[in-house]
């Protein structure tokens, strides 16, 4: 558990040192040109997501999770490099696609954490431990937004991706530590021929299948895509809105910093204090159905008055929502799912899926706009939708506690 916890303290502190750096970089190429990287960061994890299954099915856990991340702290040298030798014209568009590569690096380091876990911890120990093991990487985002907020002032911004490089080949160190770490109660075998040990086999495109011929699978893409295209909604709200109040860069750089602060001390208090008992309280479809709720009230509010402090306080009360309750209890659900399905299916839903629901949002956004939907308008807009979305996850609560029953776990997903 402890390892668990400084492995994903060490990655996503790497990734939110330079999560900030993104969404400068996002706005400095054009607000209007946000749905087109949204766009080919979609493109960016159907060209990974493959690689990956093709990894998974070759090589054991020892190592294809350690070759994923020395993989992506090598494309963080590439872009140190080229931001520091490459004129400023062509910054814009390295900057474009460092916006694309970080999008991607995201959502595939985590969602390979997250498969691990759901590997080597069992429902019940899941629903018990997750929530203290995401306090780990909650304490990690606040040391990596914390150092951008400090640092960015003090030393060029672009310096920042060592850092991060830094933090992710520590990541790799804990998860050999976690992978060789033994669990109470668990048979499970060091040994390399050990089954946990063992390439999961099959080919590249049995997550895509698994997902298609599972109902429970296909309430989890649902949710997902309802999660991403309301936040991308989010997203777009607050880019408009901090492009016409901030107009340095530096300052802009500043305030995602703080806002990713504010979101991740908000989240440890959550997570240290209230996480475990609402989920014992309320079970895992109430704690998944949270979230949602509060969208149905932010984005109300947002409707009535889409000022920046209003957007600001949504994002932050929704991030937080989603790191200390949705999160733990999204990454419950797979704790039931077969082995494959934890690393293929889930990856796919992680990566592909989730960025699917951007591009939704993205260009359901800019045609709300184009039509002549403002922000006001949008906001009104997403609360049925925030109200379906709450309705998948009290279905997908109720059916992961069918299947994590032991007389039941030969029922169809």
């Amino acid at each position: 558990m402890l390892w668990a916890c400084l492995y994903f303290f060490l990655l996503l502190a790497a990734y939110f040192v330079v999560r900030p750096l993104r969404d400068e970089m996002g706005i400095a190429g054009g607000v209007r040109n946000l749905p087109w990287l949204f766009t080919g960061t979609l493109l960016g994890m159907l060209l990974v997501h493959p690689l990956f299954t093709a990894l998974v099915s070759k090589l054991s856990r020892r190592r294809f999770i350690p070759l994923a991340y020395h993989f992506f702290a090598g494309n963080l040298l590439v872009f140190w490099v080229l931001f520091r030798i490459l004129p400023a014209p062509a910054g814009i568009w390295v900057g474009r696609a460092f916006f694309i590569w970080t999008s991607v690096f995201n959502l595939f380091v985590v969602s390979v954490f997250w498969s691990l876990m759901a590997d080597r911890f069992r429902p019940a120990q899941g629903a018990r431990l997750f929530g203290f093991v995401a306090v780990g990487g909650t304490l990690g985002a606040v040391a990596g937004s914390a150092s951008t907020a400090f640092l960015a002032q003090r030393v060029a911004p672009l310096n920042l991706l060592l850092l991060s490089i830094v933090l992710l080949e520590l990541a790799v160190g804990a998860a050999l530590k976690l992978m060789g770490s033994s669990i109470a109660g668990e048979n499970e075998s060091r040994d390399p021929d050990s089954e946990s040990e063992q390439p999961v086999g099959g080919g590249v495109l049995d997550g895509i299948r698994l997902i298609v011929t599972s109902p429970y699978l296909l309430g989890i893409v649902a949710y997902m895509l309802l999660y991403t295209i309301t936040a991308t909604f989010l997203y777009f709200q607050q880019a408009e809105i901090v492009a016409s109040a901030l107009a340095d860069r530096t300052a802009r750089t500043v305030f995602f910093a703080r806002v990713d602060l504010a979101v991740n001390v908000l989240t440890v208090f959550t997570q240290v204090f209230l996480t475990g008992r609402i989920v014992r309280r309320l079970g895992v479809a109430l704690s998944l159905a949270a979230l949602p709720l509060v969208c149905i009230l932010g984005f109300a509010v947002v409707g009535l008055a889409p000022t920046l402090a209003l957007v600001a306080a949504f994002q932050v009360l929704r991030r937080s929502s989603n790191y200390a309750i949705a999160r733990p209890c999204r990454e419950m659900l797979y704790t039931v799912v077969p082995r494959e399905a934890k690393y293929k299916a889930k990856n796919f839903i992680d990566t592909f899926v989730y960025r699917a629901g951007d591009q939704v949002g993205a260009w359901s956004y800019a045609l709300m706009g184009a039509v002549g939907l403002g922000a006001a308008a949008t906001g009104i807009v997403t609360v049925p939708l925030s109200a379906v979305w709450l309705g998948v996850g009290l279905w997908l609560g109720r059916r992961q506690r069918t299947l994590a029953q032991p007389p039941q776990r030969s029922l169809s997903l």
